[in-house]
Order: structure tokens, then sequence, then C-alpha cells
């Protein structure tokens, strides 16, 4: 149990980090097979399929290539949390699925993991926030979302993380769809 004294820091993700990125994306967090590469797939053909060795070649192909992409939330020393964040056409599968123009400063929030003891404490708002106050410096102009809707979703089914996350943030709906919508925030008028 963490003390509630203590507060995260985000990073952002470098290859000093990379090490601390598969530490969180791990078993014991639930997060073993994915390796948040599920973006970075052609299609979602066969993605049940994939094995976590796959997903771990896929990671350091990703990583040879600097693809550095997303936040790290910590509390000391150790990483709890993850956001992925990056330009959004570099992910042409998330842009095919929405049918979403190219759009040069257009950058996209597709995935979060919190370890299950960092759960339920806002502490992926304060992930979010810092990503927000960042991007700005990085040439961001937008930030979009793609969180689940549903009701009664599980950790594991809001892995693009949950609706009111983006609302409370003052993202604003874009796309609506039953299940995935789309959310947006300009990050120039943004006041996380």
């Amino acid at each position: 149990m963490c003390p509630a004294s203590r507060k995260p820091t985000v990073h952002r993700l470098d290859p000093t980090r990379r090490d601390d990125f598969s530490r969180l994306h791990s078993e014991a967090n639930g997060c073993g097979v994915c390796q948040c590469v599920a973006w970075w797939t052609p299609s979602w053909d066969g993605w049940g399929e994939r094995t976590a060795e796959q997903n771990r070649a896929l990671r350091q192909s990703l990583f040879e290539d600097g693809q550095d992409d997303g936040y790290l939330l910590y509390l000391e020393s150790e990483p709890i949390g993850w956001v992925q964040v990056g330009p959004r056409d570099r992910l042409t599968k998330l842009v095919a699925e929405y049918r979403l123009p190219s759009a040069e400063h257009v950058w996209a929030a597709t995935c979060f993991l919190l370890a299950p003891h960092a759960r339920g404490r806002g502490w992926a708002r304060l992930l979010l926030q810092e990503v927000v106050r960042d991007l700005p410096g990085r040439g961001a102009r937008v930030l979009e979302a793609y969180p689940r809707r549903g009701l009664g979703l599980d950790a594991g089914a809001v892995w693009t993380g949950p609706e009111a996350l983006f609302v409370d943030l003052g993202f604003t709906l874009v796309q609506e769809h039953p299940r995935r919508p789309r959310y947006r925030l300009s990050l120039e008028t943004a006041n996380p």
C-alpha cells in the first residue's frame, strides 16, 4: 500500500527508461502479453492469437526505431503507470479505423496502464495532466483520445482510458460511437 503523502512523478519514456516500461508491462500488472503494441499491428485480424513473444519483439523493433512513445508514472523509483502518446498519423490502424484525415500536429493518447495497486487514486488524471502540459513543447497542438464506452467495464476493458477522465479534463466529443467515441483537446487553450 502506498502512503497518501507520496506523490507520483511523470517522465517521458526514453532509452534509459525502457527497462521500467518492461517492468510495468508484466503479467503481475495484467499486461504481459500486449506490450502496448495493439495499435502498431496492421489490423485487428489475429490480434487475440498473438503471443507475448511476438509483441515483445514488435516493441523491441519500435524501440530500435526510436519509438519511445509515451510517458511513465513513478512512485519513487517504481513505475506504476503508463500512457502511450505520440503523433496520431504514425498509427495507420487507428487512422484507418476512425477514417481520419492526415493531421500533422494532432497527437493521440491511445493506451493506459496502471499497476493494480495504483488504481482508484486519481493518478491516471495526474498522468494525463502532466502529458497535456508537456505536449505543446513537443509540437503537438491537439490531443485526441479513444475511450471505450460501456457500463461495468473492468480495468482491462478500459485500456484506452476511461471516458470520464477525458471529459473531466475538458476533452470535447468530436466523433460519436456507441462503444468507441473520439475526443479531442486543443492544447493551445488547455488548462489542466
